[in-house]
């Protein structure tokens, strides 16, 4: 909801029940912004009225997409945004012609926005919402190719005995290839270095090679 209301009154309090009442909004629900807070002037003459602006708070979903919108702008991008939202969490989905460009490598760029539009959403509340930003289903695509890349990896470690360091990943992505594997009987990882060169290792579980052969 983005409508304003300017109203006028004696007093400053006076000016907000009038703006609440046109609004059909409780205070807590509204911003405040006082423009002129009045004067009584002297004797009664030349006095001031008050003056004041409401507007409804911006919902959080509200904030994801104007800060998203406005950085994408900033980019140079023409794309547009869906947004969906339930009591724990955020999706904005992205599409566009220009959509490709703020994926990045590796997806990089667009964890980093993904991770700054959630510093705005959490900022001023006690309880975090999840935000997920999607491109062109650029992340379930992502996820199918790790599983892939799992699931191959684990046969070569058990095929050669030894154990595989995939490229760095984000923390995403390093879950996923986790979870993918955390119920194989050949196989186990587990993750080494630090941020942002984190790294999975894959390496054959004790007793493995023996039952392989």
């Amino acid at each position: 909801m983005s409508q304003i209301v300017e109203k006028t009154a004696k007093t400053v309090q006076e000016a907000i029940s009038l703006a609440l009442e046109e609004l059909g909004a409780q205070r807590d629900e509204v911003e405040i912004e006082v423009l002129d807070e009045g004067s009584k002037g002297i004797f009664g003459i030349g006095g001031k009225l008050a003056r004041v602006q409401v507007s409804f708070k911006s919902s959080r979903s509200d904030e994801a997409v104007g800060f998203l919108t406005d950085v994408l702008s900033k980019m140079n991008v023409a794309v547009e945004i869906e947004m969906t939202e339930d009591d724990e969490s955020i999706m904005l989905r992205i599409t566009g012609k220009d959509s490709g460009i703020i994926i990045g490598r590796r997806g990089e760029t667009l964890d980093a926005l993904q991770y700054l539009t959630s510093l705005v959403v959490n900022k001023q509340s006690d309880d975090y919402k999840r935000v997920t930003i999607d491109i062109e289903n650029y992340r379930q695509k992502r996820e199918e190719t790790l599983v892939k890349l799992a699931d191959r990896l684990a046969d070569r470690v058990v095929r050669y005995r030894k154990s595989v360091t995939l490229e760095p990943m984000n923390p995403y992505e390093r879950r996923i290839i986790h979870s993918t594997l955390q119920n194989n009987n050949n196989v186990e990882t587990h993750s080494v270095g630090e941020e942002p060169n984190r790294k999975v290792v894959i390496t054959l579980k004790q007793g493995a090679g023996a039952r392989r052969q």
